[in-house]
């Protein structure tokens, strides 16, 4: 049986395949593509054009995980990387680390610029090796940047993601 918190990392690390299957997209999908399936899917299942209680009820907590997984692929679409990568490329090259934590598979790091970026995947094991770096900066530059899956956390705040 697994431990809870054996469970919600294996949740954490299920996120991305989950929106993924939520919204019927592949990780090839354009933004384009999951703006469409969004707005359909937002058609079927917006509170507001359901008249019965319960299943307004149910429109709406299933329009909450629409919205959520819709936001989330965004921020780690292909499109939008490339669209940011000039702003990340010069945060990862000219400003220092601030502060990092790891959570649940995920290295959030903070960086001198006010940058804030997530990394998904990263195994416990590397966290602690970045841990006892010497430079924690570097280490990050040659084993984290370019290898994990990652979004801008900056824009992020006060969302729940």
């Amino acid at each position: 049986m697994a431990l809870p918190t054996e469970k919600k990392i294996f949740m954490n690390m299920k996120k991305i395949v989950e929106y993924r299957k939520l919204l019927n997209v592949t990780k090839a999908a354009t933004l384009k593509e999951l703006k469409t399936i969004y707005r359909n899917s937002m058609k079927d299942f917006h509170p507001d054009t359901i008249a019965d209680e319960a299943e307004r009820l149910e429109a709406e907590a299933k329009s909450t995980e629409f919205i959520a997984a819709y936001h989330f692929l965004v921020s780690v679409a292909p499109e939008t990387a490339e669209r940011n990568k000039a702003e990340y490329t010069k945060t990862i090259t000219t400003a220092g680390i601030a502060d990092f934590y790891f959570d649940n598979m995920v290295l959030y790091i903070n960086f001198t610029d006010g940058a804030k970026y997530e990394y998904f995947g990263v195994p416990k094991a590397l966290y602690i090796k970045m841990v006892n770096a010497e430079s924690s900066a570097r280490f990050a530059r040659r084993n984290i940047h370019g290898v994990f899956l990652y979004r801008s956390a900056a824009k992020l705040v006060g969302a729940e993601e």
